[in-house]
């Protein structure tokens, strides 16, 4: 989610540093009494340059809120999905202004899970009629899916010190063009891709469709146990490396049985449902597409990035790798004749 991250929002290396950072805040408070003022006093200074960050964060995107509703009031004669478009990539642009200023590309990360609900808001506002139950069901899966991803992110988010690591990578092999590289691949794609896979609800709410209830209410069961499942999955990474990790482990218990990245199981699986849902309302085939690019990038770029720096660094990786299906969840192979 987050989150695909290119950007996703919702990695388990990510989340697995993250809870790593949270480790060291919990053992480093526990021995409070025994370290001296200065260092305590740093800690404070720490906290509070997180609630800085916070803040700004926060500002960067009610100023990109701010600038997408300028953008739709003055798009009114636009069909609703080009103002919406528009909009949204307007909205890019103010976050990609502050990643600039703050020579941060992560001030994007939350983009992923906070942009859906808003566009489901706004063309359901336009539509101005209520909503049949299998249309409740759908928003509920989605504003249930990107306050949940959002909150993931923000309870393990360290501050303006920390950027994503692909990130990091990227800066180091593009140089001066980073950012450039960052306006496009990590701003400006994830959005095009966020937006494509919200396209079915604009046909599922502001279309005043004859509704295929059997099938919206499918994709709503789809998106929902997709968003659930990719809650269970983060749910367990964090309680394991909160209380269990050994530096160099990686978990393979719960869902991390059945498959590396069950996490991303459950994104894709979300995206799948709101197209299946639109279906139901009479979206066009070609809306297909937004569910379709996020399943490649997340299989074909995105977890192969992860999966290559685990192999880097943690031993016996490569036989998880064997033995452990990617993304679908199936049961672990018996690694026989490996040699």
């Amino acid at each position: 989610m987050a989150s695909v991250r290119p950007v996703t929002l919702n990695d388990g290396h990510w989340q697995e540093c993250r809870s790593v950072c949270k480790i060291e805040r919990v053992l480093a408070t526990a021995t409070t009494s025994r370290r001296q003022p200065g260092e305590i006093m740093g800690e404070q200074v720490q906290e509070r340059s997180r609630w800085v960050a916070f803040f700004w964060i926060c500002f960067a995107y009610a100023a990109s809120i701010a600038v997408a509703a300028v953008v739709l009031d003055h798009t009114r004669g636009q069909h609703p999905l080009i103002a919406a478009a528009l909009a949204d990539a307007a909205a890019t642009g103010v976050i990609f202004a502050f990643s600039f200023v703050f020579r941060n590309s992560s001030f994007y990360d939350a983009y992923w899970s906070v942009a859906p609900p808003l566009l489901l808001a706004w063309w359901a506002w336009i539509a101005s009629g209520p909503f049949t139950p299998g249309q409740f069901a759908v928003a509920v899966a989605v504003v249930f899916w990107g306050v949940r991803l959002t909150y993931n992110w923000a309870r393990g988010w360290t501050g303006l010190d920390h950027e994503d690591w692909r990130y990091v990578d990227l800066q180091d092999k593009t140089g001066r063009a980073y950012w450039l590289v960052s306006f496009l691949g990590i701003h400006f794609f994830p959005t095009v891709q966020t937006f494509l896979g919200s396209v079915p609800l604009y046909y599922l709410v502001a279309e005043h469709p004859a509704l295929n209830p059997v099938l919206v209410w499918t994709g709503a069961a789809i998106a929902l146990f997709g968003a659930a499942y990719e809650m269970v999955a983060d749910k367990q990474l964090r309680v394991y490396t909160l209380t269990r990790k050994k530096p160099g482990e990686t978990f393979s218990e719960g869902l991390w049985k059945y498959s590396r990245h069950p996490n991303y199981f459950g994104e894709i699986t979300f995206w799948w449902g709101l197209f299946v849902a639109g279906m139901g309302a009479g979206a066009p085939l070609w809306t297909v597409a937004g569910a379709a690019s996020i399943t490649i990038m997340f299989v074909f770029v995105s977890l192969p990035m992860i999966d290559n720096r685990m192999l880097a660094s943690r031993p016996g990786y490569d036989e998880r790798v064997r033995n452990v299906s990617a993304v679908f969840p199936l049961p672990p192979r018996t690694d026989h004749g490996a040699n």
